[in-house]
């Protein structure tokens, strides 16, 4: 950890941060992502005290273009790190992220600033619906601007499509690669596809819903221990090479954190996730179940 930082966990309590919101040192970082809708609204609705908006589209994302990596690709650094300075966020700002969605969006800013080797982020676990106040509306008060140093997104830590291809050839007949789908299991069967023009999921993909890492009651993560058989059971061991996707790239980035806190090893975010995966129609497309369920 860089000298200065704040020291955190992966995943924070609601009890901690309550106890550090006058802190000098912490950012704590509102992410949101409403489709067809305003970030700016839902966060002036409420929002935790002192908390700087981060919309997962406008600051989160680069603009998509064809030929590109999905509807969410990475943004530029330089341009990343600008709306961390933005957001009072300087190199050794220690971060706390949160969302209204259990997590699952706030954890891409945490995997953007995690991959980059930010020295202090984590999540707050059982986010907004998990925080009992106190409570801020409005537009909140501007921060004062931190320094951030633009650092390129590590190739170690991101997969391409061709990637994605190799590893799922390879899922389907050893045990040297993984590919695991973040969406919801009737996204992966092909039954709907809200979303982007083609249903189904990436052949020799395994189904792994962002939402099971969650408790339904609580809306917490759940146990080290909990999220450690769930991520064996479906063969990752800390040693295979693991590619995450979802549909853009977001909420990907929650199996990341799971895995990560199972103390499984560092996964790979498939940056452009099933909207770049169907953007080329020579590739495959598999429906129905996860052939692997029940073996």
């Amino acid at each position: 950890m860089a000298s200065g930082a704040v020291d955190l966990d992966l995943v924070v309590p609601s009890s901690w941060l309550r106890s550090k919101l006058s802190a000098a040192d912490l950012v704590v970082a509102d992410v949101r992502w409403v489709p067809g809708g305003s970030a700016r609204e839902a966060f002036e609705a409420r929002h935790i005290p002192g908390a700087v908006l981060l919309d997962a589209d406008a600051d989160l994302a680069a603009p998509a273009f064809k030929g590109g990596p999905g509807r969410h690709p990475l943004p530029a650094p330089a341009d990343f790190a600008t709306t961390m300075s933005r957001a009072g966020i300087g190199d050794e700002t220690g971060v706390v992220v949160y969302d209204d969605a259990a997590g699952s969006l706030a954890a891409r800013l945490w995997w953007m600033l995690d991959a980059i080797g930010h020295p202090a982020v984590a999540v707050l676990d059982g986010a907004l619906d998990g925080w009992e106040g106190p409570w801020e509306q409005g537009p909140g008060v501007p921060p004062v601007p931190g320094h951030f140093t633009p650092r390129p997104w590590p190739e170690a830590a991101i997969a391409d499509a061709e990637d994605v291809s190799i590893a799922a050839g390879r899922s389907r007949g050893s045990r040297g690669a993984l590919v695991l789908d973040a969406r919801a299991p009737e996204r992966y069967r092909g039954e709907i596809e809200p979303i982007d023009p083609v249903a189904g999921h990436i052949p020799g993909a395994r189904s792994a819903p962002w939402a099971k890492n969650v408790d339904a009651a609580t809306g917490r993560l759940l146990s080290a221990d909990e999220l450690r058989r769930s991520y064996q059971d479906l063969g990752v061991d800390g040693e295979r090479d693991v590619i995450v996707h979802c549909g853009s790239g977001l909420t990907a980035c929650q199996d990341i954190l799971a895995i990560r806190l199972a103390g499984l090893g560092l996964a790979r975010l498939y940056e452009g996730s099933w909207s770049g995966w169907v953007s080329d129609p020579s590739r495959p497309v598999a429906t129905g179940p996860d052939p692997s369920e029940g073996d």
